[in-house]
């Protein structure tokens, strides 16, 4: 089974601001929960990404080759990734679009393969809205920070 998670928040900087502070992957974990990320190469095409999320030694890493990078043109920049790892498969996709010089928004998307057959179907139904809400959360994590780091320039 396939699905989708979409989350989308206005951010009171600008484009190029937001790009730099979501694609500093070191930074991702002031937003995201639970998670750290490292990169080898991962502001390029072909880029390799890997994010443990769980608390002290249990959790996951989820690793991901950037497959599509579109900086910065014309207002608007994007970066898609396939994910590769053991636990999280799929294709996710982030990009930022200028509403004008000083707000930006920023999206988020991924297609993920729930893994477990039957059983992770019926647990998704459970646990696919607690994901919703937390990548919600998340994002309006991102504009606060992205916010604060562009205010304190």
């Amino acid at each position: 089974m396939r699905t989708v998670v979409r989350s989308e928040v206005e951010v009171g900087a600008p484009t190029d601001h937001v790009w730099a502070y979501v694609t500093d992957w070191s930074r991702q974990g002031e937003w995201i929960p639970l998670t750290r990320v490292e990169s080898t190469d991962g502001r390029q095409l072909g880029g390799q990404i890997r994010a443990w999320t769980g608390l002290g030694p249990i959790g996951f890493w989820d690793t991901m080759t950037i497959t599509s990078w579109d900086p910065l043109v014309g207002g608007s920049a994007r970066c898609e990734v396939l994910h590769t790892g053991a636990v999280v498969r799929g294709e996710g996709e982030f990009s930022v679009h200028s509403r004008g010089s000083e707000r930006s928004t920023f999206v988020w998307s991924e297609e993920l393969e729930v893994p477990g057959g039957r059983v992770g179907a019926v647990a998704w139904r459970l646990a696919g809205p607690l994901m919703q809400r937390g990548v919600d959360r998340a994002l309006r994590e991102m504009a606060a920070q992205a916010e604060k780091t562009h205010a304190g320039r």
